[in-house]
């Protein structure tokens, strides 16, 4: 298992938290210190069944500036503003096996466990 984390985020750290009070160690990935890349991106977007806009935090001044909210832009072309500005990946995401989850809110944690 695995969660993909920003430890200044309150929905991330609380994401880990319930995940350790279930017992579960989690392989933390600082995804600020040690950005995915474009392949590990595609592969998340197949394990959460959703496209790749679903990943994008659409606050942050990135998006704003990269123009990101174009709806012509491909599933490639928004991965790799994700690969290049990691700060716009959406938070947290737990990976377990051949499936994740965006845990926002972290209570959606609860059913996806069991």
């Amino acid at each position: 298992m695995q969660i993909f984390h920003n430890p200044r985020c309150s929905k991330s750290r609380e994401a880990l938290a319930l995940l350790e009070a279930r017992g579960l160690a989690p392989e933390v990935i600082d995804y600020l210190n040690a950005p995915p890349t474009l392949a590990t991106l595609m592969t998340l977007t197949r394990q959460l069944k959703l496209p790749a806009r679903a990943l994008l935090r659409d606050g942050e001044d990135e998006y704003q500036a990269l123009g990101l909210a174009d709806p012509s832009m491909t599933d490639a072309q928004l991965l790799q503003a994700i690969a290049s500005h990691p700060r716009l990946l959406q938070r947290p995401i737990v990976v377990d096996g051949d499936r994740a989850l965006i845990a926002r809110p972290p209570a959606l944690l609860n059913d996806w466990l069991t």
